[in-house]
């Protein structure tokens, strides 16, 4: 029922033989590793060339961002067998810098995606699908590239996501014998109507409002609409009462509403 993973810092914010250290830590226990890589200036400094030069990069880790590494280290994690997570509104909003799509693509890895920092953006996948297809299709008309089909995208967000994990044998697609993750969306709101191509409509147009049943493992977590074991007003509460601690040991005062 565990399944060991190390989010480790990655080369660009420790020492060479920090960053080693975690690798072997990692590998040792079996557990895959992520790591943050190619943000912003951090990632001019070629850390993840170092990496890759020492042998480093396995087809264990899943590197997440990659917008401003250099050419050799994007290829070296295709050559590694490492997989991509890209969570391009952050990288954006943050000043990361271009999320690399294309790049990958051209060298035949298709990015998963994730949300990153929940705090400055909307953390759904509807919006991740929505800005990675946009940026890739503005990518492919400037540099003459065919651009991704929604069902393209709708596989980031799903068996590629898998993969990134470690978890493309459990869940991922709706395979027999693989673990119940299904998520069913409403098709009778105005957002998709009239429905006439599905993967466009999740992808395109739903947004979280769409989302009426999910089941995790065979278990039914939300229903129509609602969630099913979760107080959420007594949630609310304790993240109020947890932030107005922390206002009041800062000082900082709340603006007015």
């Amino acid at each position: 029922m565990l399944t060991l993973a190390l989010a480790a810092p990655g080369p660009e914010f420790t020492d060479f033989e920090v960053s080693r250290d975690h690798w072997k830590l990692a590998r040792e226990a079996d557990a895959r590793i992520t790591a943050h890589v190619g943000v912003g200036s951090y990632g001019l400094d070629s850390k993840l060339q170092e990496m890759g030069e020492a042998r480093l990069l396995g087809a264990d880790t899943t590197y997440i961002h990659c917008t401003t590494l250099n050419e050799t280290e994007i290829q070296m994690i295709v050559d590694s067998g490492g997989t991509v997570s890209l969570a391009s509104p952050v990288e954006m909003m943050m000043g990361h810098g271009m999320p690399p799509i294309q790049k990958f693509l051209d060298r035949g890895l298709r990015p998963s995606l994730s949300i990153d920092v929940e705090t400055n953006v909307p953390s759904d996948m509807f919006n991740q699908m929505r800005s990675v297809l946009a940026l890739q299709r503005i990518q492919a008309a400037q540099q003459g590239k065919t651009p991704m089909t929604t069902r393209e995208v709708l596989l980031c967000a799903t068996i590629d996501g898998a993969k990134a994990n470690g978890l493309e044998r459990k869940v991922g697609t709706l395979t027999p014998g693989k673990q119940a993750d299904i998520v069913l969306l409403r098709t009778d709101r105005m957002n998709v109507t009239p429905l006439n191509d599905p993967a466009t409509a999740v992808v395109a147009n739903m947004d979280t409002g769409n989302v009426d049943t999910v089941l995790i493992a065979g278990r039914v977590m939300k229903r129509h609409g609602q969630l099913t074991y979760v107080d959420w007003p007594a949630v609310r509460r304790s993240v109020e009462s947890a932030r107005d601690h922390v206002v009041e040991k800062s000082g900082f005062k709340l603006p007015k509403i």
